[in-house]
């Protein structure tokens, strides 16, 4: 982890072949000339660069967790390369395949520049391949902003479109203003520890919070305020990404006016590796080691410093604020975009449950949630594009007598926003659940409150998703001829309800390989240089500490 070597490229051999990818993308975008043959070789082109980089992650993965390869850090600890990155890089590959599949059906993209509009997504996918193993304060920076600066550019892709570049100027506003404040707040916690790392950060404020903090020339008294205002601002930035109150307002607006099939890449991808990046810097930096070969992963186990803020009740009220918001707001909108840009919101809320509680069984519930709320959202926003490119609009009238016109979209339609409620016996449900069950199995009022408030939220969510299935199938048409979506349409829309309607009866393999992947890689522990000046440095462990994971699943 002191130098650079071969080896590394190895083992960044997914990000390798992606970024390979995107450089063929330019070059042949550049080069072929027809638009027809562009779209066609191009399209194709971005699939295999894609399978290629998923086979890479499983590949390494199955090393790490079959035959026991060590847990590491490459490029002087920058990367983390663990089982619980592979699983999300696998899952950020299929949602860029399906965001690829979605493109080629759009009709709101020209075929001239798709060579162009692949290497930007791509690139997107390159950055959260990074977001899901940044080890670094530096490499979760580098990462989340390019994420986000090629997102502002694809928000606006329509240029002759006011809505498309109206969304890209407010999307490009408040990602600035929150990549200021993730900046500042990173600035803080570096002078407090002298270094970016994240396991380091933690050993040092480890190491400072029991001992005398006016040697280290900082007043006791200062040191949780400045705990609480570094932590706030990097979650600042997160919370941004994954649009969590208060810093939701941007959502709406961008994906009203972006590209249909980004605006569905963009719900699921970019906040699922917000989701990613917010569980490394949690447990890297606020996750005190259990002193065996993992994490002590419970809220006890925070820092002290980080439960005096206090940080479950926080987090605890922003998910409860998001969900409620989310919902709410959504009720009364009449453009279904927006409706799911909402709805979007709500779901970072209960996900962020996950992150009150801090379990092993809480941080499985979300990764399982992330992988459904995958197929069930991007489905639904498959739907609405092959709406949009038949009848021109979005709105909610445009889905009067679906049902009747195009009756296999309106019924996937149904699968996937009763999923998205919570129903059984779809895969929404098993999402729901297993998040509801590890706030609940804290046994106590506040998480009891909590797991009830997402409960009545889900049941306010059914009010508005209906509004939908309403228009569908109880009302009449707007015409009365056939909606001709096409072949791709139903393909895509079948593929992807099909595993809303598996998962919801069978599950366990899903589960099983994402309890096997809840490792996490543990830098030795190193003081750092402004804890150094406090305490001696411990010796320095010989072999990292491989994993977070729930018992008999350590490998």
């Amino acid at each position: 982890m002191n130098g650079f070597s071969f080896i590394d490229l190895r083992l960044l051999l997914p990000e390798l072949l992606l970024a390979g990818t995107v450089l063929i993308l330019f070059a042949g975008d550049t080069l072929l000339p027809d638009p027809v043959h562009k779209r066609r070789y191009l399209t194709l082109l971005a699939l295999l660069g894609l399978l290629a980089s998923a086979a890479a992650a499983l590949d390494l993965s199955a090393l790490m967790l079959d035959y026991g390869r060590p847990l590491t850090a490459i490029f002087t600890g920058q990367v983390a390369v663990d089982p619980i990155a592979m699983l999300f890089k696998v899952l950020f590959a299929a949602i860029t395949v399906v965001g690829v599949l979605t493109s080629l059906l759009s009709d709101e993209l020209p075929d001239k520049h798709m060579g162009e509009y692949y290497a930007l997504l791509l690139s997107i996918c390159f950055g959260m391949f990074l977001m899901a193993s940044a080890n670094d304060l530096l490499m979760v920076y580098l990462a989340l902003e390019l994420v986000s600066i090629v997102s502002f550019a694809m928000a606006g892709y329509r240029m002759h479109d006011k809505r498309s570049s109206e969304a890209a100027l407010k999307y490009v506003i408040y990602g600035g203003a929150a990549s200021g404040a993730m900046l500042f707040g990173m600035s803080l916690l570096y002078g407090m520890v002298g270094t970016t790392e994240l396991t380091a950060i933690n050993h040092g404020l480890v190491t400072l919070s029991g001992a005398p903090l006016v040697a280290a020339g900082i007043p006791e008294r200062v040191f949780p305020l400045m705990m609480v205002v570094a932590v706030t601002l990097v979650f600042v930035g997160i919370g941004y990404k994954i649009a969590v109150v208060p810093f939701h307002m941007w959502s709406p607006d961008v994906y009203e006016g972006s590209p249909t099939p980004f605006t569905g890449f963009l719900s699921v991808g970019p906040k699922a590796a917000g989701f990613a990046l917010l569980l490394r810097f949690f447990i890297g930096t606020l996750i005190p080691g259990s002193g065996g070969p993992g994490y002590d992963l419970d809220v006890r186990g925070v820092m002290p410093m980080a439960v005096d803020m206090p940080l479950p009740a926080v987090i605890g009220i922003i998910a409860a604020a998001t969900m409620t918001v989310g919902n709410l707001a959504a009720i009364p909108q009449n453009n279904v975009k927006r409706m799911l840009a909402y709805s979007s919101i709500a779901h970072a809320g209960y996900l962020l449950m996950g992150f009150v509680v801090l379990s092993p069984s809480a941080l499985h519930a979300v990764a399982f949630y992330l992988v459904i709320y995958f197929v069930m959202n991007i489905g639904a926003f498959t739907v609405v594009q092959a709406v949009r490119d038949r009848t021109g609009g979005e709105e909610l009238h445009d889905f009067r007598g679906l049902g009747q016109r195009a009756p296999l979209l309106a019924i996937a339609m149904v699968i996937f926003l009763l999923s998205l409620t919570g129903l059984p016996p779809l895969a929404g449900f098993i999402g729901k659940f297993y998040l509801f069950a590890a706030v609940v199995k804290r046994n106590e009022l506040w998480y009891w409150v909590l797991a009830m408030i997402a409960v009545v939220n889900s049941a306010v969510s059914l009010y508005y998703y209906m509004r939908v299935a309403r228009a569908m199938f109880l009302t009449e048409p707007v015409k009365d001829e056939p909606l001709n979506v096409g072949l791709g349409y139903h393909v895509v829309t079948t593929a992807l309800a099909v595993p809303v309607l598996v998962l919801g009866l069978y599950w366990a393999p899903l589960s099983r390989s994402i309890t096997r992947s809840l490792s996490f890689y543990r830098a030795p522990a190193v003081v750092s240089p402004v804890a150094a000046t406090t305490t001696p440095a411990p010796a320095p462990a010989a072999v990292p500490s491989p994993s977070l994971a729930p018992a008999g699943a350590r490998h």
